[in-house]
């Protein structure tokens, strides 16, 4: 439930992306693993994705974005109160926020890392803003960025042809009017095993009688059929229910704008909510799946496309491991 506190609302202005030079599409998977071009539009609707070589860090790629959001916002790096950082592949396991903080020069700003997959990015907007609403912080930097490629298994026909790597990210501003208008955020645990990234430990003794378990973290696993599943039910539920909070109807609704994942989930999402076709932002056969990335890499692009204009209202909604799904209504620009 959205709490409203007086004085306090929140406006997205600034928006950014980034994304590695090396680009792989799907002639170059075919030669890796048992698949085609025409195979994987038809089932995805991916052509190409971004990959992120040993020398391209999470942080560099999240601090670019960032600063073409901070100047689109037209705010400098000492402005920003607080950086949360939505990610899942994280350059160092105790957390990446504060290496971009250090990357930008953003000397003010507290930063924290967010982690709900593919959910991120709308987690981390509502976290985001309730720091903005009880006017603690006015201007909050919001990362979504993943470098997913690290820990795909490239035999795996299943998942390798799923992936990109990536960062977005937007700025949010202490506003008069409030332009985050209703939100729905979930986690539903007991399906967690549809899609892991997990850890595997090995016992390794100490000494007599004391032993530890040691190990890393093994390739993502997915099980894409319940996923698909999950995502077409669970998605347009959790959009009707951030439309009812946001006491908007459908029609109102200028963009819908989706985790970036599969051009059928994409589909079959917008056809239940009778969204047109025309109003869906789909940039994921360029990019593939980018988790945390993927809203804000495709809202990026629409903003400076000139697709998203100021005053649109946008229905964005992630979905993932956790699992989690969430969704949120928020109007563009200042």
């Amino acid at each position: 439930m959205l709490l409203q506190h007086s004085g306090f609302g929140i406006a997205v202005t600034g928006s950014g992306s980034c994304t590695p030079q090396v680009t792989l599409d799907n002639n170059g998977l075919s030669q890796m693993v048992d698949t085609s071009d025409e195979w994987i539009v038809a089932r995805t609707g991916i052509r190409y994705r971004r990959l992120a070589d040993d020398r391209t860090s999470l942080c560099d790629l999240a601090a670019e974005a960032s600063r073409r959001a901070i100047e689109m916002a037209r705010i400098t790096p000492t402005d920003i109160d607080l950086i949360v950082l939505a990610t899942s592949t994280a350059d160092d396991l105790f957390g990446s926020a504060s290496q971009i903080q250090y990357q930008l020069g953003a000397t003010k700003a507290v930063a924290f890392d967010l982690t709900a997959a593919c959910s991120g990015f709308v987690f981390g907007l509502v976290t985001a803003s309730q720091f903005i609403r009880t006017g603690i912080y006015q201007n909050v930097l919001l990362i979504g960025a993943d470098i997913l490629s690290r820990w795909v298994n490239w035999s795996d026909r299943g998942t390798c042809i799923l992936f990109g790597d990536g960062a977005g990210a937007v700025v949010l501003q202490a506003s008069e009017t409030d332009s985050l208008l209703g939100f729905e955020i979930r986690s539903d645990g007991t399906q967690n095993s549809s899609l892991n990234l997990a850890y595997k430990a090995q016992p390794k003794e100490l000494i007599d009688g004391v032993s530890i378990g040691q190990g890393a973290f093994h390739p993502i696993t997915m099980n894409g059929q319940e996923i698909y599943r999950f995502a077409v039910k669970k998605v347009p539920e959790v959009i009707e229910k951030a439309m009812f909070r946001a006491n908007i109807s459908v029609e109102e609704i200028d963009w819908l704008l989706l985790h970036q994942a599969n051009q059928r989930i994409l589909d079959a999402v917008a056809q239940r909510l009778t969204v047109p076709a025309e109003k869906v932002i789909s940039n994921l056969a360029n990019y593939g799946n980018t988790s945390a990335a993927s809203i804000p890499i495709a809202l990026d692009e629409a903003v400076r496309d000139g697709k998203v204009k100021t005053g649109d209202t946008i229905a964005a909604a992630g979905f993932g491991a956790g699992l989690t799904w969430g969704a949120a209504i928020f109007k563009w620009g200042r």
